[in-house]
């Protein structure tokens, strides 16, 4: 099944710095974020400019439901452009099983 739009990589950028920005503006998220992804605090900005970083920013977002959807509210963007997003910087389709 195809999406039903897709997303230029300008847009998709901007959501996955927007999904950043996200969780670095709360202490808690941003802990957990460095945690889980194994970043020091002093290296996030050097780490940024890595390719495939912003992928991985989308991919740790979609991996926790309550987190994405509250980006999602705050960003006024839909759940599934997370998804759309993370295909147009070159991140693998995710598939998600239905009950």
């Amino acid at each position: 099944m195809k999406a039903r739009s897709a997303m230029t990589r300008e847009a998709a950028e901007g959501i996955a710095i927007q999904a950043l920005s996200f969780i670095a503006g709360d202490g808690e998220r941003l802990g957990r974020f460095l945690a889980v992804t194994g970043i020091g605090p002093g290296e996030i900005r050097a780490v940024s400019r890595e390719p495939g970083f912003l992928v991985g920013v989308l991919e740790y977002l979609a991996a926790d439901e309550p987190l994405a959807a509250a980006f999602a509210a705050e960003a006024q963007c839909r759940p599934d452009d997370i998804a759309k997003a993370h295909v147009a910087l070159g991140g693998e389709p995710w598939e998600r099983e239905i009950p």
